[in-house]
């Protein structure tokens, strides 16, 4: 019961400071020009680096149904769920943060700006979450495998 907690307060932590940080570059025109990093606002009309932009406003009920599906995997596949709670927590709350920028903006806000040396896509704070909790599950699985071999 304790890491259903925990996943929550992971959930609304993620969730509230990249809805936070959006806002302000929405509302407020935040920025920041740098020699290798820029804060500039960006609407993203598609998934990862726009792809899928022809989906328009059906984007956003795709990836609400994905967000859904999963919440029924793990429903019935609870190990999985406690052995990924802290990763689970943080896809959840990136995801759904981008997917409510569809709603409310039309598109996903985006602002930070890679330039140095190669010019890279904008992505946000969410965006950045979401690879984290990638990370985390890829080296539990690793760390998992590597566990498997040293007992057998």
């Amino acid at each position: 019961m304790k890491k259903i907690f925990l996943v929550f307060f992971i959930f609304a932590t993620v969730f509230i400071i990249d809805q936070f940080i959006k806002y302000g570059f929405v509302y407020f025109d935040w920025g920041y020009e740098g020699k290798v990093l820029s804060l500039q606002l960006a609407y993203n009309y598609g998934v990862a680096f726009s792809m899928f932009s022809f989906f328009k406003e059906y984007l956003k009920f795709i990836q609400l149904i994905m967000l859904f599906v999963g919440v029924i995997y793990l429903y019935f596949n609870k190990s999985v769920f406690y052995k990924y709670f802290v990763a689970i927590g943080l896809l959840y709350a990136g995801g759904l943060s981008n997917i409510l920028d569809r709603f409310t903006y039309g598109a996903v806000v985006d602002y930070i700006y890679w330039h140095y040396g190669f010019e890279f896509a904008i992505f946000n704070f969410a965006d950045m979450i979401i690879n984290l909790a990638v990370v985390i599950i890829i080296y539990q699985q690793l760390f998992k495998k590597k566990d498997k071999k040293t007992s057998v």
